[in-house]
Formats: C-alpha cells, sequence, structure tokens
C-alpha cells in the first residue's frame, strides 16, 4: 500500500462528493428542517475534525460521513441518527459539550452521542469475558434507544474495514 498523498483540494470535492451521497440517500425520508440540521451537523463535524487526520492519511471527515452512510444506506436509519452518526466523534475529540449538541440539536440527538460516548470505554475491554460482560452492561443501560448501539455498529464496521492502515498489534 503506498503513502497517502494529501491534496486538499482533491480531498474538499470528495467530502462534498460523500455529502451530496448522503443527502441522496435521504432524499425521500426527510423533512425540509432535517434537510437543515443534516446540513448543520456536517458542517459542525467538518469544522471539527479539520485538522484530523485519520491513521491512513485521509481527513478524519471521512470516517463520520461514512459512519452516517451506513446508518442511512445499509442499516436503514433516518434523519436523527445520520446527524448523530455525523457527529458521533465531536465529544470525544474537540472541544464539543453534550450541552452544546443539545443546544444545536435538541435532547434526542445529545442522549444518542452521550450513549455513544458512553459506549465506546467499554466496547475497548481487553479480555472475552469483560467484552461479554460490559456488552450485557450496554443492551441492558441503553435499550431506551437502540439508534446508539446501532450507530456504534456502523462506527465499528467502518473500523474493521479500514483496518488495513492500522499497525498489526493493534
Amino acid at each position: 500500500m503506498g503513502a497517502y498523498q494529501i491534496d486538499t483540494e482533491k480531498e474538499r470535492q470528495e467530502i462534498l462528493k460523500r455529502y451530496r451521497l448522503l443527502v441522496t440517500l435521504l432524499r425521500n425520508k426527510t423533512t425540509p428542517e432535517q434537510k437543515r440540521q443534516i446540513r448543520k451537523a456536517f458542517n459542525i463535524a467538518v469544522a471539527g475534525h479539520k485538522d484530523m487526520r485519520r491513521k491512513s492519511g485521509e481527513p478524519y471527515i471521512y470516517h463520520p460521513l461514512e459512519v452516517a452512510r451506513i446508518a442511512a444506506a445499509d442499516i436503514g436509519l433516518g434523519a436523527t441518527s445520520v446527524i448523530c452518526a455525523l457527529l458521533h466523534d465531536l465529544v470525544e475529540d474537540t472541544d464539543y459539550t453534550l450541552l452544546d449538541i443539545r443546544e444545536l440539536f435538541g435532547e434526542t440527538v445529545e442522549k444518542i452521542i452521550d450513549g455513544l460516548t458512553k459506549i465506546e470505554g467499554v466496547m475497548d475491554m481487553q479480555t472475552p469475558s469483560m467484552q461479554a460482560e460490559n456488552f450485557k452492561k450496554i443492551l441492558l443501560t441503553l435499550s431506551d434507544d437502540i439508534r446508539v448501539i446501532l450507530i456504534k455498529l456502523a462506527d465499528r464496521l467502518h473500523n474493521m474495514r479500514t483496518l488495513d492502515s492500522m499497525i498489526n498489534e493493534k
């Protein structure tokens, strides 16, 4: 695998292409207000992750865009889930807080993002028995909104699909 070549103009075009694909996937399933909220989430995610890169060298924003695409296209989730997928790493990786998310997108989005943030630590345990125990906790405590688990699965699926850029130990 060759080294990733940074070309900011090409990346900008690719980001917009991926966003347009996402909008197209949701075309008949969203209200004008939901479309505005998705655009706002996209803009915030792009700005929040603007200087971040994945291990592959690609812009980090490709990841939330792909998680949102998986949520919409492969799982069949709607606008709220797409917004949450776009924002899923924002609280962990930027200066945005859950309060900011609530003020910008409302209580439902905040609760899902909070659930995604809490799940992250639980899913990174070492032993299989610890993972099994924590998975039970996840299912019991987050069953009030299944979208948390579905978005997290989309997140993990994309991470698995891009494992080739990780070192073998990881």
